[in-house]
């Protein structure tokens, strides 16, 4: 018994084992059910952007208007705040979010409602299903990204993947708790009367049920998009992103803006779902008339922008053959949320789409990013940190991705210091910081590794900590401390704008444990060379010295939108822009 105690059970062995053998066996499925949900959220996405913001703002004010009760406060509400997220060019962002939401609410609901039911009218299920609802409620919501990524790759899809698995459950309990506290009274008198089990459950128990199923289809809308943010992380298009970047870069005014676009959206779903609830609830007192007089006019409403959706898909649908003749076709770039990163990229995409390709740019977590390439979501990445940085997912990757060589040399990872800071080498580093902690990026980082081994390795920092955050959150706190003239430590890259904006010393490394000199590497799907030879001579030539992309860098940092950034540096590059290209013409 003490020998089984002792020895570790493998579970996430096991687990891994599971996943392999579903992404192996059940290829085919996945592929189809992504083939599938792809088509219908672009669909879905396409029809709304179709219609016209202020038209579309119209329509959901007047809706609003007859859900509310005829009130002011709902459509006041409705109108002003969409007309903000228009004004601060947020529209396309919140359709796309709009489309994750309802996409993965409707999913949960024919799901949840039927296993709900279940649950009601059998113990044994209820037994069984309870504890695993309580395991989806639970557990870590970053957690269901790995399976959604290894199921469905990135994009909306395993973003909905991952939503309606967090999201479910309310909707499930909701159903199961309204139907069993319909009065046993009734219930009984339904039976006397000779009725069937299906006539109970839909002409007595669901509609008296109906209220706490209405609250449970809320709180799913709810939960489906408080997963917007996390579900960025692996390529899920919407105002999720936009935060992610905030979050990552410590932007708090783009940050308060997208979030503020979150809750206008999340206000706006939850009082319609309450408005619907509420009306759908009153008692046949109220004039029948006026009741369907009202339906008639919100069916009136919601045919009318339909059809209006369906008039515009189907009118700018007539220029698509010629789009797609002058289009030399669609590359996916995507990227890690780090500066260096955003500026390569964004230059890129420019000097691709200049040469008639249609780009995207899909920023995604670090090791999403190499599985993203590697299984051939992603055409290419200009973001591979090497030798140390990105080791763990080179090696599990290398053999899965084309590598194209490095974009940037002379980059450096080590521990900087404010030069404050009385400290020229790691060993020299005692009581000047007072925390004796060195603040380091996102957990599993490389240079977030090394750190740690640096502080295991030298005596002097026996009682230092590495203190994992975000790249933002690093730099945030490093402003903070230049700011006041506290002493802080830090894990530190280059090229970075920090550098340029303050002054940093790198502390001398005897020990070498931060590793040396690193190098910034292009990397391409296999057979993209096949498929798009002149776009992958272009990422294959690309390279750029630090002095370059640092003017990048600073530009955004400095306020600048990253494409205005990128096409400056480019009108002032000519020379460099067509060594890239020249094989390609």
């Amino acid at each position: 018994m003490l020998d089984f105690l002792q020895q570790t059970i493998p579970l996430s062995e096991w687990v891994d084992s599971g996943v392999d053998w579903l992404t192996e066996h059940w290829a085919a499925f996945f592929s189809f059910l992504q083939t599938v949900g792809e088509t219908i959220m672009d669909g879905m996405t396409t029809g709304l952007s179709a219609i016209p913001p202020l038209l579309f703002i119209v329509i959901l004010t007047v809706l609003a208007f007859f859900l509310g009760g005829k009130k002011w406060q709902l459509p006041t509400f409705t109108l002003l705040g969409l007309l903000l997220v228009y004004n601060q060019d947020l529209w396309g962002d919140l359709l796309n979010t709009v489309t994750l939401v309802i996409v993965a609410s409707v999913i949960s609901v024919v799901i949840g409602v039927p296993v709900g039911i279940l649950m009601s009218k059998n113990e044994t299920a209820k037994n069984i299903i309870t504890p695993v609802l309580d395991f989806m409620q639970t557990m870590p919501n970053f957690v269901y990204l790995i399976p959604a990524v290894a199921f469905f790759g990135i994009g909306m899809v395993p973003g909905a993947f991952a939503s309606v698995i967090f999201s479910l459950p309310p909707t499930v309990r909701m159903t199961n708790l309204g139907i069993r506290q319909v009065p046993t009274e009734l219930t009984e008198a339904s039976d006397s009367f000779g009725g069937t089990s299906w006539q109970k459950l839909f002409k007595l128990e669901l509609p008296l049920a109906k209220g706490n199923i209405f609250a449970g289809i809320n709180q799913t809308m709810m939960l489906a998009l408080s997963m917007v943010v996390v579900a960025s992380m692996i390529g899920a298009p919407g105002l999720g992103q936009g935060v992610l970047s905030a979050v990552q870069r410590s932007q708090v005014g783009s940050g308060f803006v997208y979030g503020i676009a979150v809750v206008i959206l999340a206000i706006i779903l939850d009082r319609f779902t309450q408005k619907l609830n509420s009306s759908s609830a009153k008692t046949s007192k109220d004039a029948s008339t006026k009741k369907s007089k009202r339906n008639k006019i919100i069916a009136g409403v919601v045919i009318a922008a339909v059809v209006i959706a369906g008039i515009a898909v189907y009118a700018t649908s007539g220029g698509s053959d010629d789009d797609a003749a002058a289009n030399k076709g669609n590359i996916n770039l995507s990227y890690v949320e780090w500066d260096t990163e955003v500026a390569s990229t964004n230059v890129m995409a420019l000097v691709l789409e200049d040469m008639g390709y249609t780009v995207s740019m899909t920023p995604l977590d670090n090791a999403v990013n190499w599985e993203a390439v590697s299984n051939g979501e992603s055409d290419a990445t200009l973001s591979a940190w090497l030798p140390v940085t990105q080791k763990p997912q080179y090696d599990q990757f290398k053999d899965q991705v084309d590598e194209l060589g490095p974009n940037l040399e002379g980059a450096n990872l080590g521990i900087a210091v404010p030069d404050y800071v009385d400290a020229d080498s790691i060993e020299d580093l005692d009581d000047q910081i007072p925390d004796k902690e060195i603040v380091g990026i996102e957990p599993g980082a490389g240079v977030v590794n090394a750190a740690e081994e640096t502080v295991d390795t030298y005596d002097n920092l026996s009682d230092w900590e590495v203190t994992p955050t975000s790249s933002g959150a690093m730099t945030s706190q490093l402003g903070s401390a230049m700011q006041n003239e506290e002493p802080i430590a830090i894990t530190a890259w280059s090229p970075h704008w920090m550098f340029q904006r303050y002054d940093l010393n790198y502390l001398d490394d005897p020990e070498g444990t931060m590793g040396e000199a690193e190098h910034i590497d292009t990397l391409a799907r296999e057979g993209l060379e096949d498929d798009m030879p002149e776009a992958y001579s272009v990422l294959d030539n690309f390279y750029w010295e630090t002095d370059d992309i640092e003017t990048v860098m600073l530009a955004i940092e400095e306020g600048q939108d990253p494409e205005e950034a990128a096409q400056d540096w480019i009108d002032d590059n000519p020379d460099k822009v067509e060594e890239w290209t020249e094989d390609a013409e």
